[in-house]
């Protein structure tokens, strides 16, 4: 008898003990069941949240002043679409929209944006922003004016050298309205040499050879550093530098991305943007890189 319900007590504290682990594995298998889903819900929400990417062709300047390093971030964050952006001078960029190989352009030669959309390759034109040229060079050689066209006079006369971008960009085409007003042909300088390159290597390279040169404002900023040469000529209201943004026509290819362009120049136009341009560059050079100027387009 003893013995029966000594294998009765064991007989029910097996029970009780196998009843615990069985609710322990329930419990383990739910909170993992709800984990996965829970892991699973948020990498849909973050798929969902991206739309895709859109190519932006856009200038050097933008590039190498670090502009675009600060903006962008915040447009994808806002807006879903990650920007693949092809950073050349101005007329390339132009000819890649040209050929629907670009979906939105921020570029800065005006008159040109205009032909481009008077040509039916894009929709429409917006301001963005300015800033301006300068001439920078050796120390001390030209004293420091206001006057462009005095300046690249002296340095025609003189056979300084000069390097310029000699690749279609804004600032090429700058540099050469301002000789055609002058009615100089610079390459009968001997020591005029075309770099073909963008504004960050064509500064190193004026520094290289002791030569002056135009650069954009911004871009000078963030290389001066790398270089002795300093400003000889600013502030003359013909090198004010207008930065303008187009959506590429869609009829160009049936790759445009028309919906992400326009939500680019819906955040690039927006007040939160132009006050994110306009505080750029003030920390680390004391001053804006860029002055906004979206409400130009009211």
């Amino acid at each position: 008898m003893k013995n029966k319900i000594t294998l009765i007590f064991f007989c029910i504290l097996l029970g009780t003990v196998l009843s615990a682990c069985s609710n322990s594995v329930k419990h383990e298998n739910t909170v993992a069941e709800s984990t996965t889903k829970n892991n699973s819900a948020e990498t849909t929400a973050s798929v969902t949240s991206k739309k895709g990417k859109i190519i932006l062709a856009t200038t050097t300047s933008t590039q190498d002043s670090g502009l675009l390093d600060e903006l962008l971030p915040d447009f994808t964050k806002k807006t879903g679409w990650e920007v693949d952006t092809i950073a050349v001078g101005t007329g390339e960029a132009l000819k890649m929209g040209e050929n629907g190989e670009a979906d939105v352009l921020l570029v800065h030669a005006k008159a040109k944006e205009e032909a481009f959309i008077q040509a039916g390759h894009g929709l429409k034109r917006f301001d963005v922003m300015y800033n301006d040229f300068v001439v920078v060079g050796p120390k001390g050689e030209i004293e420091t004016n206001n006057n462009a066209e005095e300046t690249f006079r002296t340095i025609f006369d003189n056979k300084d050298a000069f390097v310029s971008r000699g690749d279609e960009s804004g600032t090429h085409t700058k540099e050469l309205s301002i000789w055609k007003n002058l009615n100089i042909t610079p390459a009968d300088n001997p020591n005029y040499i075309s770099a073909g390159q963008g504004m960050g290597a064509t500064l190193l390279m004026a520094e290289e050879k002791n030569a002056y040169t135009l650069s954009d404002r911004a871009t000078w900023l963030a290389t001066k550093s790398k270089t002795a040469m300093d400003i000889v000529c600013e502030k003359d209201k013909q090198l004010l530098n207008y930065y303008g943004v187009i959506a590429v026509n869609p009829e160009k290819s049936s790759k445009i991305n028309a919906e992400g362009a326009q939500d680019f120049i819906n955040w690039i136009l927006s007040d939160d943007t132009q006050k994110l341009i306009g505080d750029f560059g003030v920390k680390e050079y004391g001053e804006s890189l860029f002055t906004p100027d979206a409400a130009a387009n009211k």
